[in-house]
């Protein structure tokens, strides 16, 4: 199935902006604020009940002072979780990120869920070469295919190698923002849903890449909605469709991105899910990620 119930979270402790991913994240805009963590606190919180009282099954784990990891509140890149058992560990741009990948988070899972096997592809770092989870890769779970943007953190050899691990077909372009600089997580231009796909088209600049995509999501049966460069921008295509214990489709974002959406993309939206969003401001503009960011599927077999 392309949705789930399950979600892991990790709750900051520390939320700030990380010079070290700055760089090439052209969504995080440095700030003089000085209570981000504060502020982020609330709307994480804020977010997670939002979560559960649309009866979202949410697992919290809380992020530690030590060692410093200022992204932790990202868990998605880090770890991905697959409905045969598999567990997969990613290759980090950032030294820094690279301390998130905390194995007793896995353990206590375990007590919830089947792991049947956990493949840790983080020795890329060692040949600089990096996936960063469903960052780097917006997964078509049902039709088993990995729609990815590659940039210096999402290289097609590491790509490739999860593919032929997982069964995945990639589906690998370039794309960049409104001044051409590349985009460093595909999951922020786009996003699958069971079935549609929400997609900043103008962000893919070769027509044979753009028509290939195309190809791809109409082949596997995909309503393309697209959103604008202005849109991405506003994390309009950082959304995660999931399901509810109910089994009601649920398309999850954040404030920003759907005040940012027109009343035609909302009405086809909302013709396969509820939409519910959270206002994530501080998140969004120190962090440079959104409400999908944050989300963490576990598509693991429940023990239950």
């Amino acid at each position: 199935m392309q949705t789930t119930n399950h979600i892991l979270m990790i709750r900051p402790v520390d939320f700030k902006f990380n010079e070290q991913t700055a760089g090439n994240n052209k969504f995080q805009i440095a700030t003089t604020e000085t209570n981000v963590q504060t502020a982020a606190l609330k709307e994480f919180d804020a977010f997670v009940d939002l979560l559960r009282q649309n009866n979202v099954d949410v697992t919290v784990v809380d992020d530690t002072l030590q060692p410093e990891t200022p992204d932790s509140i990202f868990p998605n890149n880090w770890v991905s979780f697959h409905e045969d058992g598999s567990v997969y560990l990613y290759p980090m741009f950032s030294e820094n990120r690279r301390l998130e990948r905390r194995k007793e988070i896995l353990e206590d899972l375990k007590e919830k869920f089947e792991v049947n096997h956990i493949s840790d592809l983080s020795f890329y770092e060692h040949q600089h070469a990096f996936l960063e989870g469903t960052g780097s890769m917006v997964l078509d779970r049902t039709n088993k295919i990995a729609y990815t943007c590659l940039s210096v953190r999402t290289d097609e050899e590491v790509l490739n190698n999860f593919c032929m691990l997982t069964g995945y077909k990639p589906v690998a372009f370039q794309a960049v923002d409104g001044s051409n600089f590349p985009i460093y997580h595909t999951n922020v231009m786009m996003c699958i849903g069971d079935r549609f796909a929400v997609i900043c088209l103008d962000s893919i600049k070769d027509p044979e890449e753009k028509l290939k995509v195309t190809i791809s999501l109409k082949g596997s049966g995909k309503e393309i909605i697209e959103i604008s460069l202005e849109q991405m921008n506003k994390f309009a295509g950082n959304m995660l469709q999931v399901s509810n214990a109910d089994n009601k489709s649920l398309l999850v974002m954040s404030e920003q991105a759907y005040l940012s959406l027109t009343a035609e993309q909302i009405a086809a939206l909302q013709q396969y899910s509820k939409i519910i969003y959270a206002p994530l401001y501080t998140i969004e503009k120190n962090g440079g990620g959104s409400a999908r960011c944050m989300l963490a599927e576990i598509h693991l077999p429940s023990k239950s």
